[in-house]
């Protein structure tokens, strides 16, 4: 009896405090118009209480001004006005996206994954178990899928392989996203191609612009080496170059490409990546033409870039090595989750001032504060991210990325749903995976106009780069895409082992 007493006084402490706590978030987000409203109806008794002779002397004062005066403050008006439009920036649309989906025949079950371990290799038990260790706790499902290259015994990573993957990856999804929007070829002006790890010559987007006949004077880029959050990298370069070039369209390619970095070797570190990254790329067509933002899907609020670059660390625990025996392939050290935590407390840092409401700044300020003037043991205050934001699309680099961002920015299950089956669903598709995500979201019906979305990368470097988009109409459930045919048993339920 005394516990359920307890228990009933707790529950209503609680309630309590969130009743207080909603209270003070509704007075300090309304604190203007809570100001404004007595100011206001100041005025407005004030000019009800004019009289006659005070409204006479006003009309004899605005009578008595000079043409001069007149025009001079008409030309302000409008020199403020122009200087106003002139200094915003353009407003970015994406008008859609497309999604590569692999076929059937590419799939790597566990159980073929690991019998295809077991042959290669054969000689080393030990890395045959530890791939089985890591593919039980990955978070990923049975219809991830691999190159056509990798599934063969011994795997054939050649270039010619590799870039037939490339092509099938790239050219299906800026198909798809052509047929969808309607956009020829001739009509696109900026071509952005990220993938870190395959940088062939000729490079990808020459691969592009030969394929569909871009146009002589397409500003083509092509952008290796930076990893997981590339595909944000590339989101910022296109922003940039669409406020220097009106009336045009962006079209961005975001891909891996995992043929020729298969490892074969015994680095553990090395042979992570095999378990997690595969076959997945996206094209996304962005555009600063007013025509377009009825049509358009989002419209971009904010692009935060921020990296550890600095610290030695950071470069220890991505990038791609080679062992002993000759083989080359990703390493991924136990390092890091700690530097990704840090490139994430400098991205949040850089984006809570931007999004967060006034009541949430204030609260990080009077802890900071409090922080640094009486203890310094006080716990940091962890902004809500929730109240900024409908939808949460973290890299789908893994579980452990997953979690720890769950973990740290206070996120419900729903709010990382999406980041949880598409891993499953898909594996870590590397850049890409966050418009496999927001593809859930939609392919769920929950993408309504005003929503913001909130899209956090990771990448080698080491970065954590993130993109906030505002929905800029509400998207029904699409009828294409690659979540057609299985989104309605979504989601299930990931255990946290998967014996195999």
């Amino acid at each position: 009896m005394p516990q359920q007493r307890t228990s009933a006084a707790a529950a209503a402490a609680a309630a309590r405090l969130k009743y207080v706590k909603l209270g003070y978030q509704y007075l300090v987000n309304h604190i203007v118009a809570f100001l404004l409203v007595p100011i206001i109806a100041a005025v407005f008794v004030k000019i009800l209480s004019l009289g006659d002779d005070d409204v006479a002397a006003l009309r004899l004062r605005a009578a008595q001004l000079s043409a001069a005066e007149i025009l001079s403050s008409a030309f302000a008006v409008v020199g403020v006005a122009t200087a106003y439009f002139i200094s915003k920036p353009r407003a970015i649309y994406l008008v859609d996206y497309a999604c590569y989906k692999a076929p059937v025949m590419c799939r790597v079950p566990f159980s073929t994954f690991m019998e295809h371990s077991r042959l290669i290799l054969k000689d080393n038990p030990k890395s045959v178990d530890f791939q089985m260790r890591i593919l039980e706790r990955s978070g990923l499902g049975e219809e991830t899928c691999l190159p056509p290259a990798i599934h063969y015994i011994p795997p054939t990573p050649t270039m010619e392989s590799a870039r037939g993957e490339a092509e099938v990856v790239i050219f299906s999804a800026i198909d798809a996203l052509m047929e969808k929007t309607g956009v020829r070829p001739k009509d696109i002006d900026i071509l952005i191609v990220n993938c870190s790890l395959f940088s062939p010559t000729p490079s990808l987007s020459a691969m592009v612009v030969n394929k569909y006949k871009l146009r002589s004077n397409v500003k083509s880029f092509n952008i290796s080496g930076m990893g997981c959050s590339a595909g944000i990298i590339a989101v910022d370069l296109a922003r940039d170059l669409l406020q220097v070039h009106p009336n045009s369209y962006a079209l961005i390619v975001s891909t891996e490409i995992i043929t020729p970095n298969y490892y074969q070797g015994s680095e553990r570190a090395m042979l992570l990546p095999n378990c997690l990254f595969r076959m997945g790329g996206a094209a996304i067509l962005l555009t600063n033409k007013r025509r377009e933002s009825r049509r358009a899907k989002y419209k971009l609020v904010h692009v935060v870039r921020t990296h550890k670059g600095s610290d030695d660390k950071a470069y220890k625990c991505v990038y791609e090595q080679e062992d002993p025996a000759g083989k080359v392939g990703i390493n991924l050290s136990k390092d890091l989750m700690v530097i990704a935590g840090e490139a994430l407390k400098s991205n949040i840092t850089t984006i809570g001032p931007l999004v967060l409401p006034a009541s949430e700044q204030l609260l990080f300020l009077f802890t900071l504060i409090g922080r640094k003037i009486f203890n310094p043991k006080w716990k940091p205050y962890i902004p809500d991210f929730k109240q900024a934001f409908e939808h949460f699309c973290i890299h789908a680099g893994g579980r452990a990325v997953i979690d720890e961002l769950q973990k740290n920015l206070q996120l419900s299950p729903e709010h990382v749903e999406a980041s949880r089956m598409t891993l499953h669903r898909f594996g870590n598709t590397s850049s890409s995976s966050l418009w496999y995500e927001i593809g859930y979201i939609e392919a769920k019906g929950r993408m309504k106009k005003g929503d913001r979305v909130w899209q956090i990368a990771f990448g080698s470097g080491f970065k954590c780069n993130s993109a906030v988009w505002k929905c800029n109409r509400t998207i029904k459930t699409p009828a294409e895409g690659p979540w057609e045919d299985c989104i309605h048993r979504y989601p299930v339920h990931i255990p946290e082992i998967i014996k195999l």
